[in-house]
């Protein structure tokens, strides 16, 4: 009967969270940002009965917040952080609501939120089954520069943890069994002599030549890498003015790989490129990591757990007018003219994502996944051809379709935490000798 009280209770407090989700998503901010977000999340937190740990590692929007007392120690993760450019309003029809303003194109006005109404939901079934065992949710900044979880794991606040669950919302109910990759933030700042681009172009070096040089370069290497390799650049700084020539230049680049061993590879590659750009063209050169995330490391026995803990949670369904918003936006989509049915999932899948080879994006859930054992599920909250970061996702998350999956996630994580905390099956060790066995001996060690 505990786990029916929590899913009851879920039911009949969901207004309250798609309020919430709906405000952070109608109050967009960007990776550090977050000051409306993170200070809702605290408030509702703090009136319900948790302690607040505030400005973690002295980032101001970054938070623990903890009930309960002794062991096991349950941590669910929440984001808030938006996307800049993804202005749009929850309509299927492209429509900014402020231009090139930001906008929740990831979904982490869902992600945070459905961690707060999981860890009040379950704070209140540990009251009336006088439950021992401590539960927090952490509120971690920017993920989209993935960094946030990065800072807070330096100021030690997941040691401790027995666990760790998380969710994202996605374009299916899932379990996470594939590896996300891992990658480094990185800008290049190139350093030249500025002169007369017409009356004295043999006076200056252009900080700008350098760049595109190194770009060719790291271009060259593309054949050179691991299959499933991604290198992003763009060039942030690129002169003042035609007429002069560039002092100044700065390419930021984005390195992915299936492991943070095989990102520092490609790391010691790219920066040599980048020394022998300047070299040729006699500029400078100083490099400045902003983020490195480790790869995830999927953790079979939580995810089995969240798995069973999402078909006991209330299935989805959908009326009529959803029915019709999905059908308006995929005329946007890859998948236009396919059946409702197949672009808005309600089923469960348990092997949507095999694990092997690792998924294309990113995340800094891989840093906690290195500390602690961590599982990961994803709910439908967009259509089948929804990719994030688009405006069709920043729309869709912003509907109600966006807030029943987010309604899901938070069942899954709060009745998979119940479960983990009466510790049945022996889960936790279960779960501690697959992570022990996937880190094989390394230990984490933060990448900035």
């Amino acid at each position: 009967m505990s786990k029916a009280a929590i899913t009851e209770w879920i039911e009949k407090h969901k207004q309250t969270y798609t309020d919430m989700a709906q405000d952070i998503w109608d109050h967009p901010q960007t990776a550090y940002e977050e000051k409306y977000a993170s200070e809702l999340q605290r408030n509702a937190l703090q009136a319900e009965g948790f302690s607040i740990t505030q400005s973690i590692n002295g980032i101001d929007t970054a938070f623990v917040a903890e009930y309960g007392q002794g062991k096991p120690i349950i941590g669910i993760l929440g984001e808030f952080d938006a996307l800049p450019g993804l202005s749009q309003k929850a309509t299927p029809e492209k429509e900014e609501v402020i231009a090139n303003g930001p906008g929740h194109g990831c979904g982490h006005n869902l992600l945070g939120t459905a961690g707060v109404e999981a860890v009040i939901a379950l704070k209140e079934r540990m009251e009336k089954d006088n439950l021992t065992g401590t539960i927090r949710y952490y509120g971690c900044p920017a993920e989209e520069v993935l960094s946030g979880k990065t800072h807070m794991a330096k100021a030690g606040v997941f040691d401790d943890l027995d666990c760790a669950l998380t969710w994202h919302p996605m374009t299916n109910n899932a379990v996470m069994h594939k590896s996300m990759q891992s990658m480094v933030s990185i800008k290049f700042h190139f350093k030249g002599k500025p002169a007369h681009a017409a009356a004295s172009p043999e006076a200056g070096r252009s900080a700008l030549d350098s760049v595109e040089l190194m770009n060719i370069g790291v271009n060259y290497l593309r054949e050179h890498v691991p299959d499933g390799t991604r290198m992003h650049y763009t060039i942030t700084d690129g002169g003042q003015a035609p007429n002069i020539v560039p002092e100044t230049a700065t390419v930021w680049y984005f390195l992915r790989a299936s492991s943070k061993e095989e990102v520092e590879g490609i790391l010691h590659r790219v920066k040599n490129i980048a020394k022998g750009a300047a070299l040729m063209n006699e500029t400078e050169v100083d490099s400045e990591i902003l983020a490195f995330a480790y790869d995830t490391l999927p953790n079979d026995p939580l995810n089995e757990l969240m798995y069973q803990n999402m078909l006991e949670s209330t299935p989805l369904t959908y009326v009529q007018e959803e029915h019709a918003f999905i059908e308006s936006l995929a005329a946007s989509l890859p998948t236009a003219g396919k059946p409702v049915e197949e672009l808005l999932p309600a089923s469960i899948h348990f092997n949507a994502y095999q694990a092997g080879e690792s998924l294309p994006g990113s995340t800094d859930v891989g840093d906690v996944s290195w500390i602690v054992p961590t599982g990961m599920v994803t709910t439908t909250c967009a259509p089948v051809g929804t990719a994030l970061h688009s405006w069709q996702a920043t729309a869709s998350f912003g509907t109600q379709i966006g807030y029943k999956g987010m309604h899901l996630a938070a069942s899954t994580m709060a009745l998979s935490a119940y479960d983990l905390l009466i510790n049945k099956d022996n889960i936790l060790d279960k779960a501690k000798e697959t992570f022990e066995r996937l880190r094989d001996g390394k230990e984490y060690q933060a990448g900035i």
